[in-house]
This record gives structure tokens, sequence and C-alpha cells, in this order.
């Protein structure tokens, strides 16, 4: 039985030990085998430890279940992925209250370079369903990896769009890895195992408990770059993880709707609220994140105005290349040229309709769609 893996197990099981405390003690500690091995006024002397949760961590005898546990992973082949496991998920890993302790099985790459999740309503309307398959076919050309949470509406919807499209998709559950909740989702998940995969931080053989539901958006926030709601009431678990991401200073977008339809509500509070951006299709996430392929001057006219521009020029546009969108202090730093060159390139380039100026101090590589 491989010891460490042992005591990571045994820290998530003891009383009054949560997830930021495991973290500090961590910290002072070095693993989690040298916590249980700590004296108990060492123990006590970490910040806010403190006597009682020493003692818990001292006391703690439930081997056996740990044991079965670990048992449990090997038979059906689980990554059990601790904090400190570089095939941790580092994106979740800068959330403050990120899980010890994580249990995945699967093949897609859970520090994939782009992942978004989809969450909302487990009733959608007509529209609701149309505008989240779309979404889902568009991002498909974005190579990311998608992230729910298995339930039913959209969730469920996101994920087998994904996996028609050929999208890892990986789908986050409020249980153990013995079970799929619910069990009419058991096909679509046995899929995803192939494409994607399931990720939970709770043991094996824990029930699908209504408590467990908005612990399991936390996680489903923290992987991601950006979180989408297509449709939301104003009480649910979509809300729950527009704020987690929120909190974790991630982008979240929000499909709009009628005034009138409640399963819109949701999102238009968060637009209203400035909590979400309002899109209308997978263009507008692409350009905001940054992930819109990069724009191509088109050969045919273009090129022989190229040849017409001055080395500055060239050098200031060849910059945009590889990256559709720079800030301009990007263009002061990389580029060879001086201040004042940089701007009267970057201005003779907007006059010729080569560059446009966005907000924030960022110029952008005129498109053909710009044209029109």
């Amino acid at each position: 039985m491989p010891q460490e893996l042992m005591y990571q197990i045994a820290l998530t099981r003891i009383p009054l030990i949560g997830d930021v405390i495991i973290r500090r003690l961590l910290e002072t500690f070095g693993s989690a085998a040298n916590i249980f091995k700590a004296k108990k006024y060492e123990l006590e002397r970490t910040a806010t430890i403190g006597a009682v949760r020493a003692a818990a961590i001292r006391d703690f005898r439930d081997f056996a279940l740990v044991e079965k546990e670990i048992a449990f992973i090997e038979r059906y082949k689980i990554q059990a992925l601790f904090c400190t496991d570089p095939l941790y998920p580092q994106r979740l890993l800068q959330c403050y209250d990120a899980p010890s302790l994580l249990y995945y099985k699967g093949r897609a790459d859970l520090n994939a370079a782009r992942m978004v999740s989809i969450v909302g309503t487990r009733h959608p309307s007509a529209y609701g369903r149309k505008v989240c398959e779309q979404l889902t076919q568009e991002l498909a050309a974005a190579d990311i990896t998608l992230v729910s949470g298995l339930a039913y509406g959209i969730d469920i919807l996101a994920h087998k769009t994904a996996l028609a499209q050929q999208i890892p998709t990986i789908g986050v559950l409020a249980h153990g890895l013995d079970r799929i909740y619910p069990p009419a989702h058991k096909e679509v998940a046995a899929r995803m195992l192939e494409q994607g995969g399931l990720l939970t931080d709770y043991m094996s053989y824990t029930q699908p408990d209504r408590q467990n539901f908005p612990r399991r958006n936390r996680i489903v926030a923290g992987l991601c770059d950006a979180t989408i709601v297509v449709e939301s009431g104003l009480q649910g678990g979509s809300l729950i993880t527009a704020d987690l991401a929120n909190g974790y200073n991630r982008d979240v977008f929000c499909i709009p709707g009628s005034v009138y339809d409640p399963h819109a509500a949701g999102c238009h509070h968060l637009i209203k609220n400035n909590k979400a951006m309002l899109i209308t299709g997978a263009a507008d996430i692409l350009e905001t994140m940054g992930w819109s392929e990069t724009a191509k001057i088109p050969v045919s006219g273009q090129q022989e105005l190229f040849l017409q521009l001055t080395d500055n020029e060239r050098q200031i546009l060849g910059m945009f290349r590889e990256k559709s969108e720079r800030r301009l202090e990007e263009l002061y730093i990389q580029s060879s040229l001086s201040g004042s060159e940089v701007a009267a390139a970057v201005f003779s380039l907007e006059m010729q309709l080569l560059l446009k100026s966005l907000p924030g101090q960022r110029y952008g590589l005129i498109t053909a769609a710009d044209r029109r």
C-alpha cells in the first residue's frame, strides 16, 4: 500500500480538518505522512490548528476505511490526485478552497490549454437546447475541453454534443465513482471515459446527497477558464457555479432570453449585476478569451500592400500573425523599435485599415469580417 496515499486519503477523513486547513498543514510539514508523524505540540503551533484539531489528527484510527478506498482505486484504475501531485489541475489549485484530493478516471487532460464549463437549467426550453448545441459545436473549432455536471438538462446535452463533435468532455460528480447519478446517464458516462473523463472529490460509496452538489460546483467553476450559463432561473446550481467562477476571477458568459421567460431570469440577473458578459454566440467567447484563430491577411491585394509598408510597419504587423490581438505595451517591449517609432507605425497601420484600436490600450488585426 503506498504509504503517502494512505495518509493523503486519511487527511480528508478527519473531522474539523477541511481543504484549507490541509493545505496550511502541508505548507508546514511538507507531506501527509509528516503531518501524521508530527508531535501534538508541533501540530498545535501551526496557525489556526489549535489543540482540538491537533487531537483529531493524532486520534485518527479509521485506516481500515482508507485501505478499502485504496483497494477500490487500484481495482478500477482510478487516479487519486493529491494537491501536491503535478497532474492535479493547476487552475483548480489557484482556488483558495480547492479540494485536497481528487478521484479521476478518464483520458482527458485536466490541464488542457482551453477549458470551458457549460451549465444551465435541468428543464431547458427548445431555445435553450438549440443554443447549447450550437455553442458546443462552434467551440469545437477552438480545441476546448468541455466540463459540466452530468445532470439533467443543459449539462447532459452539452456532454452529448461534445461527444458528437469529438470534444474531450469531463463530468464532475457529486458522489463517488462507484455509481453514476442520475442512472439514466450511465451510457453517456461510459462514452465519456473514452473521450473525456469523470472527476470527483468524494470517496467511493458516497451517496449523491443534496448538500454535495453545491460543493461539486466549485470544481466545475475552478477547473475552467470560463463558465457559460445557457438558461437558469433565479435559484439553482447554475447561479452558484457562476458566483463561484466570479469569485475565482474567471470569465462568465450568459445567453440572454425573453424578459417573460423564467428560464432566462438567472442569466439576466448575472448580466444586470455585471457578473457575466452577454453573448450571442461562440465568437463572442473566443474573442473575449483571446482564442480566435489568428486572422490571416488575404494574399490577393494585401500581399502587395504588405510589400509597400515601411520596415517598422512590417515588424509591428508581423507581431500580429501569431496573436491577433496585442497590448500596446507588448509592442513596445517585444519590438526592436523606440516608443515613438512604435506609436508612428501603429498609427499608420490604423490609417491603412490593417489594425484596429480596442479597449484597454489593445490593438487587433482587421479581418475580412471587419471590412464587410
